[in-house]
């Protein structure tokens, strides 16, 4: 077993996907979001050495998705604190494909295409106060490409993912500025093609940055492995993709307006189904995972949680933290 640093002091952790945590649900109706809960939320990540997350908003209603937008513009554009360390938001959808493996845990019944919706991009960036930083669309979608274009002109940075994309269309989707694969890997069908398929080309596009779930669930952690190798760690990024379960321990808990049930082992999925429901990943495990398991040093575990992230979508580079160390996570003073 490799030994892990007793402490640490480097850039703050920041994470590109945060569906909710500790009990909080980013995909909750606009109502329930409040500055005590996000003044929670945020001290629980600061505990970890987490300074910045992007809450992200997954495929629903998209009338809902935009008043979330809207919710979350009133909070943070009142308070300083919780504007530093939720500056964005990463919106995960209604742009996905519909079919079962690459939807993932989305909902089918609000799955859309850019051509049905061409403003929707517009509404809900003006509903955020211009604080999206990050979006997640197939690029086999009608009106997907010009959607792509159209981000990467307003300084947002366009990612693949949730996609079942022929090379062609994944060339078309960088050409056109898309710069970042969301959690490479997940997000796909159970059965693909050996040797020649959307997710090895991906891997092999070295225009294109990666996300990856470092929990040991989302994929094995010899596959991991093997995926930092070919992506190398400056261009692959660790995040955690969590739900409100994250920190909540084993249970079963509604998320999201469905449940799920978290096993002691930290699996995040609907009970009686076989696939996952997001994760209950902390990003400073996701760091210790990636350096106990995955053969990158600890250092390069802790960039690629901190500032190749913060660099990908703009933000400042991220202050100075100190952490405790041990295999279960990390503790700031």
């Amino acid at each position: 077993m490799k030994e892990l640093p007793r402490q640490y002091a480097g850039p703050g952790l920041v994470d590109l996907q945060l569906n909710g945590y500790a009990g909080l649900d980013f995909n909750d109706p606009a109502e329930k979001w409040s500055a005590r809960e996000l003044h929670r939320v945020r001290e629980r990540l600061r505990r970890r050495g987490v300074v910045a997350a992007l809450p992200t908003l997954v495929t629903s209603d998209p009338e809902a998705m935009i008043a979330r937008a809207r919710r979350y513009a009133e909070l943070v554009s009142a308070d300083e604190a919780l504007a530093s360390t939720f500056p964005k938001l990463h919106i995960e959808g209604p742009f996905l494909s519909a079919s079962d493996g690459p939807r993932g845990a989305h909902p089918r019944r609000w799955c859309r295409t850019p051509a049905e919706m061409p403003d929707f991009l517009d509404r809900i960036v003006e509903a955020s106060g211009n604080r999206v930083a990050l979006v997640t669309v197939a690029p086999e979608l009608p009106g997907a490409i010009d959607l792509i274009r159209r981000c990467a002109a307003m300084g947002i940075c366009p990612a693949v993912g949730h996609t079942e994309a022929t090379p062609a269309q994944l060339d078309q989707a960088v050409a056109a500025g898309a710069r970042m694969s969301t959690h490479l890997g997940n997000g796909s069908h159970q059965m693909l093609p050996r040797l020649d398929n959307y997710v090895q080309h991906q891997l092999a596009d070295d225009r294109l940055f990666a996300g990856f779930i470092a929990d040991g669930h989302h994929m094995p952690f010899t596959t991991l492995k093997n995926f930092l190798r070919a992506k190398t760690p400056a261009r692959s990024i660790l995040v955690t993709d969590a739900t409100a379960a994250a920190e909540m321990g084993p249970g079963r808990f509604m998320l999201a307006g469905g449940m799920v049930e978290v096993t002691p082992e930290g699996r995040c999925a609907r009970p009686g189904e076989p696939n996952l429901a997001g994760s209950a990943l902390t990003l400073d495990r996701a760091v210790i995972n990636a350096a106990l398991h995955c053969g990158v040093t600890f250092d390069r575990a802790w960039t690629m949680a901190s500032t190749t992230p913060a660099k990908l979508v703009g933000l400042p580079t991220p202050h100075s933290v100190t952490v405790a160390i041990t295999e279960q996570g990390f503790q700031t003073g």
